[in-house]
């Protein structure tokens, strides 16, 4: 039985994915920060490891490296809901097997976990939740936030945009709103 680490501040998404895991024959731990996960891999073996890129405290990246550098044949698998080439590539180069944009299902996982390809034919458009527009601009504008280190300033200048039409536009779309 494969031994996984499940690591997102999501506490109901690592709870649903760890359940899921563990009725496709994982043994799943989980914890919701890097510095949990790097402290249980000091005591534990595991085999892989689910890590969502952005958290509080230390980065998923950060993570991912912490984790490669303490046991490097566990296979290391990124998270994300704001993927981008530059993180994709960073992950790989700290040492992550594969990167995953949410959303994504336990079977994606597992596949990722096995070191399969992961299939793409349960797409959003499969399932019938294509996200809107405003969505995907919240999103694309999350991007664009990350890739400028948080600042506002900054990516209002990358994106064409006022700073304060921006902090107005993430406010509007914000998930939960």
């Amino acid at each position: 039985m494969k031994r996984i680490l499940l690591v997102d501040d999501d506490d109901i998404l690592r709870e649903q994915m760890s359940r899921a895991l563990q009725r496709r024959g994982y043994a799943c731990a989980d914890v919701s920060r890097g510095e949990d996960a790097i402290s249980y891999v000091q005591h534990h073996d595991i085999d892989a490891a689910v890590i969502d890129l952005r958290m509080p405290g230390i980065s998923g990246l950060e993570t991912v490296a912490a984790l490669h550098a303490r046991q490097p044949a566990v296979r290391l698998i990124v998270l994300t809901g704001y993927g981008s080439i530059a993180t994709a590539l960073e992950a790989v180069r700290l040492g992550a097997a594969d990167y995953l944009t949410k959303p994504v299902n336990a079977d994606q996982v597992a596949h990722a976990i096995e070191g399969k390809p992961v299939s793409t034919s349960t797409s959003s458009v499969a399932e019938g939740s294509v996200p809107s527009l405003d969505m995907v601009e919240w999103e694309h504008i999350q991007r664009v936030m990350t890739d400028c280190g948080g600042n506002i300033s900054k990516a209002a200048q990358v994106l064409g945009l006022h700073r304060r039409s921006l902090q107005r536009k993430l406010n509007r779309y914000a998930p939960g709103r």
